[in-house]
């Protein structure tokens, strides 16, 4: 099915709306703005009534796939459902209508909400204090490390090297890199973990801090945290977690416990706020002791005046980074979060991540004849399968199975991630899917694989049932080889 274009369903002298009479006097473009910014003919903009509207955006919706719509299975991003309770207080008129610019004795909720939001999140992790400023997952990570690389500076010993294990997230090495250092990578054992010999005999002077991820990217557990962290510390080095798979630990375990000097929270993720296309995100960064200094500013704090608890910004910190972003953070999405956290409260939160690895292990279960499993070990709120059976047997890729997917209606996990798993197929159900949901989605991924050694035309030209059809890939590489030149 395919939609026309709102300008093709236009129709001259239709329209959806009245405007009441102007009730200032009339006043002439010329006379608001110089000429040349005057466009030279009037704007073509399409005539159509308000019914019509209506329909071709919603068909729209329906062409398009959306979490409201059905599960997004996506390893490490954790793309769960989001509650309409979560909208309904972003839109508050006192939070919705809300300017950046306006003076804090008119902001106390917002700035309460704020304050009481990281402390939440610093209660979670188990750290010291926490920044709500970065925008995403990546930008948290950049201010992790703009932290550490001020630590060290501020000690007189600046470190030149990060090293970042093999199985966290993949934004790590750019945002290292970003900082202004030069990574290092540390491999992984057979069990899928840290490889304890190779971070010995990588750690040296000159190395900053250890990035990883846990559970990491592919599901695991990191067990041997303790042996970690003393190996960093004694070599004066940091040690920063990726917090994009917290989905795992709420109210079972906390990052600051384990001994992190410092951690992102991907507020996208975790905490049931919209992401995707774009944003926005955000990304708080919490810290432990060693790092509270550093943090970016402005920061919220409470303070008593006249008897009452009120609570201001406060930008006057020497040691700090700075500033991270324009004002304080992407506040919609802190709203949000804030609610979700309530909503559910200490013992809500732990049900989620119970019920995310319940869910993950659940369909794993399903599919672990059908796929291969690099590490075969209890996993957490995700898992890792391989399509190397599949492609060895059938010319089957992975690529090609995410594409037939499409066809049964749901939205590919991720693929080709993490690069330590040939023909990854990554998937996180999360904990707001249903049984019922894991079974449909497992039965497709059966199916397919069953065509794949019955039909495996019918796979590898899928999908054929949505409204665009199976790309030419090797003419779009082709195109982005002539656009791009890498």
């Amino acid at each position: 099915m395919k939609e026309k274009l709102i300008f093709d369903l236009s129709h001259s002298g239709r329209k959806g709306y009245r405007l009441s009479p102007l009730d200032i006097p009339e006043r002439s473009a010329e006379s608001l703005l110089p000429s040349k910014f005057l466009r030279k003919e009037a704007a073509a903009l399409p005539e159509i009534p308000e019914s019509e509207v209506v329909r071709h955006f919603v068909r729209l919706s329906n062409l398009n796939y959306h979490v409201d719509k059905n599960m997004y299975p996506l390893g490490s991003c954790t793309m769960k459902y989001n509650p309409k309770i979560n909208d309904y207080t972003c839109d508050l008129p006192g939070f919705a209508s809300l300017h950046p610019l306006q003076p804090e004795s008119t902001a106390q909720g917002a700035l309460k909400l704020m304050y009481e939001l990281e402390e939440m999140l610093r209660e979670i992790a188990g750290m010291a204090a926490v920044s709500l400023q970065p925008a995403a997952g990546a930008h948290g990570e950049l201010t992790g490390i703009l932290m550490i690389k001020k630590y060290h500076e501020k000690l007189g010993k600046p470190r030149h090297k990060l090293l970042v294990v093999d199985s966290a997230h993949g934004t790590n090495p750019a945002s290292a890199a970003l900082g202004g250092y030069h990574t290092v990578s540390v491999g992984i054992d057979g069990s899928g973990c840290t490889d304890l010999e190779d971070l010995r005999a990588k750690l040296d002077d000159d190395v900053a801090a250890l990035m990883l991820t846990n559970p990491n990217t592919v599901g695991i557990f990191e067990k041997k945290i303790p042996q970690i962290e003393k190996m960093v510390h004694d070599n004066g080095s940091l040690l920063y977690m990726d917090g994009a798979n917290m989905n795992a630990l709420l109210g079972i375990t906390r990052p600051g416990d384990m001994g992190f000097d410092v951690m992102h929270y991907n507020l996208h993720k975790t905490f049931s706020t919209p992401h995707g296309g774009g944003g926005p995100g955000s990304g708080p960064v919490g810290v432990s002791e060693r790092l509270v200094e550093f943090l970016p500013v402005p920061l919220v704090e409470k303070y008593e005046k006249e008897g009452r608890t009120c609570y201001r910004l406060n930008a006057d910190k020497p040691d700090s980074i700075g500033r991270m972003m324009n004002f304080y953070g992407n506040f919609s999405v802190l709203v949000r979060a804030y609610t979700y956290i309530r909503m559910l409260g200490a013992e809500g939160l732990r049900r989620v991540s119970e019920n995310a690895i319940i869910n993950a292990n659940y369909l794993l279960s399903r599919l672990l004849d059908n796929f291969s499993l690099p590490y075969p070990k209890p996993v957490m709120h995700e898992f890792c399968l391989s399509g190397d059976r599949q492609k060895k047997e059938n010319g089957v890729r992975t690529l090609d199975i995410a594409k037939r997917l499409l066809d049964y209606g749901f939205h590919a996990p991720t693929i080709y991630f993490p690069l330590i798993v040939s023909e990854a197929l990554m998937i996180e159900p999360t904990e707001t899917e249903a049984k019922e949901t894991l079974d449909a989605f497992a039965d497709a991924l059966i199916a397919i694989v069953e065509e794949a050694a019955s039909n495996p035309e019918k796979v590898l030209s899928a999908p054929q049932t949505t409204p665009v059809k199976r790309l030419d890939e090797a003419q779009a590489s082709r195109q982005l080889n002539i656009c791009c030149p890498i």
